[in-house]
C-alpha cells in the first residue's frame, strides 16, 4: 500500500509540473503574439455617409501606397520602420484624398500601441490586446473606423473566395481564459 502511496505521489507531481510548464508556455506564447503583428486603424471623422465613404477611399490609397513600400519586409520590426519612415509620405496622402474629395479637414497618421478587439482575418484570428499600430484619423477621428493588419499584408493582398480555415476550440478557449 505505501508503494501505490508513492506512486500517486509522483504521478500527482508530475502532472503539477507539467502543467505548470504547460501554462508558463501558453502564456509565454500569449506575449509572443502581439509583437508579431502590426495594425492598421484607419478613424473616420464623423458617422456621416460622405464621411464614411472618403474613408475607404483613403484606406484604398493608403493600402495601394504601402503594398510595394512593405514587399521588403521580413519581420513586423522592419515593416514598423518602413510605416514610420514613411509617415510625412503617409499624412500628405491621406490630406491629398480629402482634399480631391472635397473634404476640408485634414488627416494624421502616426504609430503607437493601441487596444484592439479579437478579430479573424481568414484563418488567421488575432486575440483582443494592445498592438503596434499605424493610426490614421481623418478630421477628429469620431467616426466608424476600419481596422487591419499591415504585417504580415493580411489586408493587403486579396483573399480568394471558397477559403476556408479550420480554428481550435482548445487553443480559442486556452488564449480567451489564459491569454492575458
Amino acid at each position: 500500500m505505501k508503494k501505490f502511496g508513492k506512486l500517486i505521489k509522483y504521478i500527482a507531481a508530475a502532472l503539477i509540473l507539467l502543467l505548470t510548464c504547460a501554462t508558463f508556455a501558453a502564456l509565454s506564447a500569449c506575449a509572443e503574439e502581439n509583437t508579431q503583428y502590426l495594425r492598421i486603424h484607419i478613424r473616420a471623422n464623423s458617422n456621416s455617409r460622405e464621411d464614411q465613404d472618403v474613408k475607404y477611399a483613403v484606406k484604398d490609397a493608403v493600402v495601394e501606397y504601402l503594398t510595394p513600400q512593405l514587399e521588403e519586409a521580413n519581420t513586423m520590426s522592419q515593416a514598423l520602420d518602413i510605416v514610420q519612415k514613411n509617415l510625412p509620405a503617409l499624412n500628405e496622402l491621406c490630406s491629398s484624398v480629402l482634399l480631391s474629395e472635397g473634404f476640408s479637414y485634414g488627416a494624421n497618421a502616426r504609430t503607437c500601441r493601441e487596444q484592439f478587439p479579437a478579430r479573424t482575418y481568414g484563418s488567421l484570428t488575432l486575440s483582443d490586446g494592445v498592438y503596434d499600430a499605424l493610426i490614421i484619423d481623418l478630421g477628429n477621428g469620431s467616426g466608424d473606423n476600419w481596422w487591419c493588419v499591415v504585417f504580415p499584408p493580411l489586408c493587403f493582398v486579396s483573399a480568394e473566395d471558397g477559403d476556408f480555415a479550420y480554428k481550435s476550440l482548445i487553443a480559442e478557449l486556452w488564449r480567451k481564459y489564459f491569454c492575458l
